[in-house]
């Protein structure tokens, strides 16, 4: 966690460490770059070209926990930096604007409504009972018949009990949430 890329690996060109499976690396800075590459991605490898690695390169703001507070190996005005030039989300907006696709009122429009829906999702998470441990084994994968799942140890290793939370919530008799 504390060791930098350059010093704990041989090449830190990750996308490229897959021997076989070729790979891309992507700006994940820049989101437009990375729908771009999702795209790409999904092609590739629905067209029967097989898997496809992708490194998505972003900048951490702070550090890693709360003993990491990320300034003892970066400046405060390196990470202001890149805020300010690089940042996903101001940058795209930028975007936006420029391109005249929407008005800045627009998106704080949107913003608001947002952070109002997160709130609210936030407030009924909370509030709700807490599933029972079958439902980590849950949703796992789309539509497949249930799948052994490894454990920490050979005796947590388990059937699932339920391919998805529907399944799950209808046994304990709570309603699934219309999607």
């Amino acid at each position: 966690m504390g060791t930098s890329a350059d010093r704990s690996s041989a090449s830190t060109d990750y996308y490229t460490r897959g021997d076989y499976v070729p790979g891309i690396w992507v700006d994940a800075m820049d989101i437009l770059s990375v729908r771009e590459a999702t795209r790409f991605a999904k092609e590739y490898c629905n067209s029967g070209k097989g898997p496809l690695m992708m490194e998505l390169a972003t900048y951490r703001y702070s550090g890693h926990s709360m003993s990491d507070p990320g300034t003892s190996y970066r400046t405060r005005d390196e990470i202001q930096e890149v805020r300010k030039t690089r940042d996903p989300i101001t940058g795209f907006k930028d975007k936006i604007i420029t391109a005249e696709l929407a008005t800045e009122e627009e998106l704080k429009k949107i913003d608001k409504s947002v952070r109002k829906e997160v709130d609210e999702a936030v407030q009924k998470a909370t509030a709700d009972e807490i599933l029972p441990n079958e439902a980590l084994y849950a949703d796992i994968y789309h539509n497949t018949e249930p799948q052994f799942v490894r454990g920490v140890t050979i005796d947590e290793c388990v059937t699932q009990p339920f391919v998805n939370s529907a399944q799950l919530l209808k046994k304990i008799g709570r309603r699934p949430k219309a999607q």
